[in-house]
């Protein structure tokens, strides 16, 4: 027989082992099924699903067998008496300790009820299926009152609060608190440890409950949420819905959603957002619950306030490992509804000949009238764009010049440093003759975005790379438009890239040229942005073998090779700085229409993301 674990919630190891200690064969005889374990047999073994975990157990033909004798004992709580009516030793004994075992160690049995359960046996049913230590969360309920607060207690949400609160098996109180908004309740419950409270209510078209947390967490929360709910509901152009065009379930959805995350919180249950093992879910970051009436659907995302209160809320998760996962914390950051910045999408916009994301700034807030701003990139793949983009959206909204955003520590320094040697070169030129082609037009993903750029875009383009300094191993390309008739100077500029070898500063400036004559086809043009080049090549091959056939041809074997000098171009960048007139970058906020928002900037660390403020942090 063979135990393979599909899918468990988080628990506690300590209550695991025990579960697993107690499930040999003495002590599991006074153990019992958890209430609502669904069963499937199989052909040569069984699946069995709880509310906890979930085992696929496989192996022979009589597990299911075996099975069908333990079932009726395991929900009955009579596996003590039906194992004494076993033969010590026999084989069906020891089939049956095997599975218990089993059972036990993927947290699926009881121990036999406790002396005192809880009166209500709705309420037990569910202890006994969620609890790790039913008898501890029973006892902690037990202690447990509840009050809702709400601007009219006569409400239908206040009301629906209530009952669902009571279902709970707890005593609750009604209060009115003139400071609340006419659709917002706050649930708090009162027991053996400090208050815990939650907020519901409504933004504009969409229904929200808060992580628990203290009363002031709650009420910041709350007025975060419904500001960018209601701001989404007006981008998208549709109306708020009025109080009686609410559906009853709706308003009895957010009130039972509520409740059951405060009773969770009170009975040292696990969250209600941690139980699907949702993986856009971020560990560590709170959950806040988003719910639509029409059409209904609801959900989990990870999501901080802006003011961070409690100690749970001044999170700073650990810099991501690799893309995948940098990208998984841009999505949090971009929620559509919630999410305090942009999210990087391909949208409509065509992925040939370069991958394309878009996303568009809120306006700023200033006194004047204004207008958003859509921003455009693209990159070797998409999600390099996508990752590209959002840093580049951060900084426009930290203040453009002053700031610079990485996924990881690696990553930011190393745009900070490109661009800071671009603008280096570019206010003092070295009058330095450019590189002979030979040297760099050999370059395979060169030959690619130039022969795009030039033959299948048609545009009269020249290309030149320098060395950045006298022996140095750091190169920058530069592609401008050819200038149309004779004597008209340089033509204006369509990328640039700043790179460990003369091939790929010339990749990357080719590729960055494309990228703006398409982004200009695509009708959002606009100034070329700094470099960035490979700096996220770590990220993109942290993780990601690459095949003994993929040559720097391939996207996936020249990230890696990018990978491999990263470190030393960004030390060769460094010792480089100060070689030539220093580039002060302006104060932050002085960008034309940028407002200074520190807030973001510790949102942004709290999420594992890195802010330089200026190149000088780059060490």
């Amino acid at each position: 027989m063979t135990g393979e674990h599909t899918a468990q919630n988080t628990q506690n190891t300590q209550d695991t082992q025990e579960t697993q200690d107690t499930g040999g064969n003495r002590a599991s005889a006074g153990h019992r099924l958890r209430p609502g374990t669904a069963v499937t047999p199989l052909r040569a073994g069984l699946h069995l699903r709880g509310r906890r975990g979930s085992i696929t157990l496989e192996g022979s033909t009589a597990v299911p067998v075996v099975w069908g004798l333990l079932e009726e004992p395991l929900r009955t709580g009579g596996l003590a008496e039906f194992r004494e009516g076993l033969k010590p030793g026999s084989a069906v004994r020891t089939a049956a300790d095997t599975l218990l075992a089993r059972l036990a160690g993927h947290d699926l049995l009881l121990p036999a009820p406790p002396a005192a359960p809880h009166p209500d046996p709705a309420v037990a049913r569910w202890i006994d299926a969620t609890a790790a230590r039913p008898a501890d969360a029973a006892a902690l309920l037990a202690t447990t009152r509840a009050e809702v607060l709400a601007y009219d207690p006569a409400s239908p949400p206040a009301t629906a609060a209530v009952r669902a609160l009571t279902a709970g098996g707890v005593p609750v109180t009604l209060t009115p608190d003139p400071d609340l908004p006419p659709g917002r309740v706050l649930l708090t419950v009162r027991g053996t440890g400090p208050d815990r409270t939650v907020a519901a209510g409504r933004g504009g078209a969409t229904g929200y409950v808060t992580a628990p947390g203290s009363a002031a967490q709650a009420r910041a929360d709350a007025a975060a949420l419904e500001a960018r709910l209601t701001a989404a509901t007006a981008a998208d152009g549709a109306a708020a819905p009025q109080p009686h065009e609410t559906p009853g379930t709706f308003t009895a959805l957010l009130a039972g959603a509520a409740a059951h995350r405060l009773l969770c919180a009170a009975a040292h249950l696990p969250d209600p957002a941690t139980e699907a093992d949702d993986p856009r879910l971020l560990p560590g970051i709170p959950a806040v619950l988003l719910a639509d009436a029409r059409p209904a659907h609801a959900g989990h995302h990870s999501w901080l306030g802006p003011e961070r209160i409690d100690a749970d809320r001044r999170v700073r998760l650990a810099p991501p490992a690799g893309l995948t996962e940098a990208l998984r914390r841009i999505t949090a950051l971009g929620e559509r509804r919630c999410g305090p910045l942009p999210a990087p999408l391909p949208g409509d916009l065509p992925q040939l000949p370069v991958p394309l994301a878009t996303c568009t700034l809120p306006a700023p807030a200033t006194g004047h009238a204004t207008t958003p701003r859509t921003l455009t990139g693209g990159g070797p793949r998409l999600d390099l764009a996508r990752l590209e983009l959002f840093c580049r959206a951060a900084e426009l909204l930290l203040g453009d010049t002053a700031f610079t955003v990485g996924a990881d520590p690696g990553h930011a320094r190393g745009r900070a440093l490109r661009h800071a040697t671009a603008r280096r070169l570019a206010a003092a030129p070295h009058g330095r003759p450019p590189l002979d082609p030979a040297r760099w037009s050999g370059h395979p993903q060169l030959r690619h975005w130039w022969t795009t750029l030039t033959g299948r875009l048609a545009v009269p383009a020249r290309l030149e790379v320098h060395r950045t300094a006298p022996h140095a191993q750091a190169y920058r390309a530069v592609v401008r438009r050819t200038p149309q008739g004779p004597g008209r100077g340089p033509g204006p500029l369509l990328g640039e890239a700043v790179e460990a070898t003369p091939g790929d500063a010339a990749a990357f400036a080719a590729l960055a040229a494309v990228t703006a004559v398409c982004t200009a086809a695509a009708g959002t043009p606009g100034a070329p942005p700094p470099p960035s080049g490979g700096a996220a090549a770590p990220l993109a091959a942290a993780g990601a073998p690459t095949a003994a056939w993929e040559d720097p041809g391939w996207t996936g074997g020249w990230l890696a090779d990018l990978a491999g000098r990263e470190e030393a171009l960004q030390d060769t960048l460094h010792r480089l700085r100060g070689t030539g007139p220093a580039i002060t970058p302006p104060a932050p906020g002085s960008a034309p229409g940028c407002a200074p928002d520190p807030g973001l900037a510790g949102l942004l660390r709290s999420f594992g993301f890195t802010v330089l403020h200026t190149a000088e942090e780059a060490r």
